[in-house]
């Protein structure tokens, strides 16, 4: 930025252009404006129960808690250790099934 003791800041050229967002922005905002990001993650919910892994990830935490102590634990830890195991472990049927449904709605609002 070039300063001047009369006048405010002008900006540079670079910081002037508006930056265009990306692909996964604009499809986020489509997802969001259409309510279908909120049926898709109750959708999620609802897989990730009826398969089990919302129980795993329940009994891996409690693990963990016991092995380190109930007051020796907090939930930024109990993030860190168990969100690459849950990530790794969510079955691939429901990630497929995910993955189509979000191409369904890619195709039908035309992006």
């Amino acid at each position: 930025m070039r300063h001047s003791v009369n006048r405010p800041p002008t900006p540079d050229a670079a910081e002037d252009q508006e930056k265009e967002p990306t692909l996964q922005e604009i499809i986020n905002i489509k997802l969001i404006e259409s309510g279908e990001k909120e049926r898709l993650m109750e959708l999620l919910r609802e897989r990730l129960t009826e398969c089990g892994w919302k129980d795993e990830m329940k009994a891996l935490c409690r693990a963990f808690i016991k092995k380190k102590g109930r007051n020796n634990v907090t939930v930024d830890d109990l993030v860190h250790v168990i969100t690459p195991k849950g990530r790794a472990s969510v079955p691939d049927h429901v990630k497929a099934d995910l993955l189509q449904r979000i191409r369904t709605f890619l195709d039908s609002a035309a992006l």
